[in-house]
């Protein structure tokens, strides 16, 4: 495994983050293919075994079981201070605005639950889930600068968002002396690189780490022609951000597979070898114990200039799909329905 700094950090994160939305009790949440607890367990000890020292969850993953399956396992199979703990909360209800309760207040309640739900004293990167357009943005960083000072929270990063809305958070954040985001998990792999445009940018400049999620695209990007998995057939919501532009992006999928023998490798290798040549730590989901496997093994291959060229002159623009394509103050109130509970929530990290 190697290891860098996430960010304007001194967090040392290794090359690959484990995605957990993949754990978690599969009758809490909305994903029918999630792992029970043994089977998460295995897959945490195997990833920490291999070096990974970076995990990513979420509040919202099975009604806050998959934080819960992730903290009893670093306390049994890892020291604290040895892992870098990454976990998300969602915006506001209706039913909490309703109630009165502010953007500061929510954050504390979301930061509490999570921490009783990793066992933990603080986390090390706490992540703003999705742009909150009935909260002003000053509330959500004064929250977050509150538990950061309260100790609760190390760093603050950011997912699913536009650059200029990172952008103006953080110059509002420096403005404020308030703490200031580290880093964007956004939609990032070989099939889908609307990210070069604006985002990755922003980001080289002022050094913030980018983590993305969707890194092998649902699956696509690991599977040659004709394979498929549990998750491929139900995850309903990857068909959706992809099946639209499955035509377009087969040829490149086709590249990978290519690259792939000529290696003596998986695709994912070679899938995972590209972006790690353009990101931080991407967030790997694993659901079996060869996918951790074959994740860790891409961080040592290293493709030739040429390779990569070859694997991305197919591209064409595509449209924005999923959360982004929800990003605006109207689509984010009709199609998203949040709670701290059992939640529809359209997220992919895998």
């Amino acid at each position: 495994m190697k290891y860098t700094k996430l960010g304007n950090s001194d967090l040392k994160v290794s090359r690959l983050c484990m995605g957990c939305m993949g754990f978690g009790d599969p009758n809490n949440g909305q994903h029918s293919w999630t792992l029970d607890e043994e089977h998460s367990r295995e897959i945490i000890k195997r990833g920490l075994e291999l070096g990974v020292n970076f995990f990513d969850t979420a509040v919202g993953y099975q009604s806050g079981t998959s934080e819960q399956y992730l903290g009893r396992a670093i306390r049994d199979f890892a020291k604290r201070d040895e892992v870098v703990i990454a976990t998300k909360f969602l915006p506001r209800t209706q039913d909490e605005i309703a109630a009165g309760i502010n953007g500061q207040q929510h954050i504390q309640n979301m930061i509490d639950t999570s921490l009783r739900n990793l066992g933990t004293d603080y986390v090390d990167l706490y992540i703003y889930h999705m742009w909150d357009y009935e909260t002003p943005i000053y509330d959500i960083l004064d929250g977050l600068d509150r538990i950061v000072k309260a100790g609760k929270v190390r760093y603050i990063g950011i997912s699913n968002c536009f650059a200029y809305q990172l952008a103006k958070a953080n110059a509002l954040a420096e403005k404020e002396g308030f703490a200031k985001f580290i880093s964007i998990q956004g939609h990032y792999n070989l099939i889908f690189r609307e990210e070069e445009r604006e985002m990755a940018k922003l980001c080289a400049e002022d050094n913030i780490a980018m983590t993305p999620y969707s890194a092998l695209a649902g699956g696509r990007l690991s599977k040659h022609p004709g394979e498929t998995s549990k998750r491929l057939e139900e995850d309903s919501y990857a068909r959706f951000k992809y099946d639209a532009t499955a035509k377009q992006d087969q040829r490149i999928i086709d590249r990978v597979a290519e690259l792939a023998g000529k290696h003596g490798v998986s695709m994912t290798e070679i899938s995972l070898a590209w972006l790690l040549t353009k990101v931080t730590a991407p967030v790997v989901g694993a659901t079996k114990l060869h996918h951790i496997d074959g994740a860790v093994k891409a961080v040592e291959l290293e493709l030739t200039d040429a390779e990569i060229a070859y694997l991305e002159e197919p591209y064409v623009p595509h449209k924005l799909v999923g959360v982004m394509a929800q990003n605006t103050p109207q689509a984010a109130k009709e199609q998203h329905v949040w709670s701290t509970g059992n939640q529809e929530i359209h997220m992919d990290h895998a």
